[in-house]
């Protein structure tokens, strides 16, 4: 390789890793932020910069503060209830739809499956309203199984993903089985959910989190502070007089500890979901 070419190939590695070191810091810039603000005092909050030290590195009081008087402990327990039902349900709802729309054929196959893109692309807040007096009328409002209800709902991704994994499913697994006997249901339980478990560990963690982050459902359908969950328990520390961000940024980091640490065990899986949805 000549010079010209070693610099041209010098300079361009320079650029890329550099560019990805700068999104790297740009990225994990307000996590340190808050980190930095969690382990302050409120005098060293308030007078200090972003970016100044805390005094003490091991000041836990803050810590401490956002588990007991923020309710967090409660708000975890009901934030995991809330998760695993929802969860759980999104999956066996999203892949029945999915191997539904894909091994059937019925009239307006497509129809269903615009909807599904139609309904994506309304805005959440203009049906709120109708939303709302739904699980009123249920007797829902107020409850942790309000927030469930909602998070019971297929959205595309989760469908497009299942749709990508079962084309790749042979068609002729479900003909043997029903061969053998096999019903519709049994193929779905003992042959495609099987097949399906890079998928579903893909939903699950795609939906998980969004479910452990949301603030909107569970802030307006469960407004009880008996009901806490974990994007909601730190508001108790905001009020008209006072907020005391240091105590909210101690839960803050609090609550990012469990989705990091099942985002390092699992992140293979997301990309690997991912990949191999968008080459199918």
């Amino acid at each position: 390789m000549d010079p010209a070419a070693r610099t041209r190939a010098a300079f361009w590695a320079l650029f890329k890793y550099g560019s990805l070191l700068l999104i790297g810091l740009m990225v994990m810039l307000p996590v340190v932020i808050i980190l930095l603000a969690s382990l302050k005092t409120t005098k060293e909050f308030s007078q200090g910069a972003p970016f100044d030290t805390p005094g003490n590195w091991f000041n836990v009081d803050n810590f401490a503060t956002a588990l007991n008087q923020g309710g967090m402990l409660p708000a975890f327990s009901n934030t995991t209830f809330i998760l695993i039902i929802s969860v759980v349900g999104s999956v066996l709802i999203g892949s029945m739809a999915a191997y539904a729309i894909d091994r059937f054929e019925f009239r307006m196959r497509r129809v269903v499956l615009f909807l599904f893109l139609l309904a994506a692309l309304v805005p959440t807040v203009t049906s709120q309203v109708a939303t709302f007096k739904i699980v009123n009328s249920l007797g829902l409002f107020n409850t942790r199984w309000a927030a469930i209800v909602l998070y019971l709902s297929t959205d595309i991704i989760s469908l497009y993903i299942f749709l990508q994994f079962m084309r790749s499913i042979p068609k002729a697994l479900d003909e043997a089985a029903l061969l053998d006997g096999a019903s519709h249901f049994t193929i779905y339980r003992r042959v495609i959910l099987p097949l399906l478990k890079p998928a579903i560990v893909t939903v699950v963690i795609i939906k998980g989190v969004f479910v452990y982050n949301d603030f909107y459902i569970p802030f307006l359908y469960m407004p009880s502070r008996d009901l806490p969950v974990v994007a909601t328990s730190l508001f108790r520390f905001r009020g008209p007089y006072e907020t005391q961000w240091e105590v909210i940024a101690a839960g803050v980091i609090i609550a990012i500890i469990p989705t990091l640490l099942i985002f390092l065990f699992l992140q293979r899986y997301i990309y690997n979901g991912f990949a191999r949805g968008a080459v199918k």
